[in-house]
């Protein structure tokens, strides 16, 4: 076996394709999920570990770290996928909504990477931590500031971890832009958001998969923001 992972937010999209394709590749999986799906039955018959957390209760966090220090006294790594998107709403909404975003993008990362520090530096290869961040944590975002800004402070925070568990312990980034629609997108939306990258195209989940395995198969690189955007800030 490689090692075991951590992921966060396994329930759909592009976590559960990542739990299920590091777990055939030898990784032992413990995934986070919110939200109970059907889909999360293949990741049990695969061998995932499933463990229900909303970030957003304390107590629920703390289980979490308490049942992976006990399943796991040695992480190869830890994969922070878990996210949520919501607009800033009305004026009413916006603080309220800043603070969910920070705690699911921010609060949470920083204390689980804290919390499984000891856990991280005791494996027997060189160990990963890797944020999910957003390619709007560079450009911004007009209907989604608290989003945007969460997700700039995730990636910031990838320095300053890089600093601190170095040279046991790589801490890296990868922004995606446009990687899988969603089922009820509709073609005008595609075809407009197809257009904000040179590629013109929806990437397609294997390139996030290809991304973290360069990661994690890399000795060398920390500190870094991968960008998986096709280009898109040239457009």
């Amino acid at each position: 076996m490689k090692g075991t992972l951590l992921i966060t937010g396994v329930g759909q999209r592009i976590g559960w394709h990542l739990a299920g394709h590091l777990q055939a590749q030898g990784y032992q999986i413990i995934g986070t999920y919110r939200t109970r799906r059907d889909s999360l039955k293949r990741l049990e018959d695969q061998g995932v570990i499933l463990i229900r957390c909303d970030f957003n209760q304390a107590e629920q966090v703390d289980a979490l770290i308490a049942d992976v220090q006990q399943r796991a006294p040695m992480l190869r790594g830890i994969i922070h996928n878990a996210s949520d998107w919501l607009p800033d709403g009305s004026a009413d909404q916006a603080v309220s909504r800043l603070h969910a975003m920070m705690q699911v993008h921010v609060a949470v990362p920083y204390q689980l990477n804290l919390a499984f520090e000891e856990q991280l530096l005791a494996s027997d290869t060189t160990a990963d931590i890797i944020h999910i961040t957003d390619y709007v944590a560079e450009k911004g975002s007009r209907k989604h500031i608290a989003y945007a800004a969460s997700k700039a402070a995730l990636a910031n925070m990838t320095l300053s971890f890089a600093q601190r568990l170095a040279p046991r312990v790589k801490v890296n980034s990868i922004a995606p832009a446009l990687i899988l629609f969603n089922d009820q997108d509709t073609e005008e939306y595609k075809v407009k958001a197809r257009a904000k990258s040179l590629m013109n195209k929806e990437a397609g989940v294997a390139e996030m998969l290809q991304s973290v395995e360069y990661i994690l198969n890399s000795g060398y690189i920390t500190g870094r923001t991968l960008a998986v955007d096709g280009g898109r800030h040239l457009v």
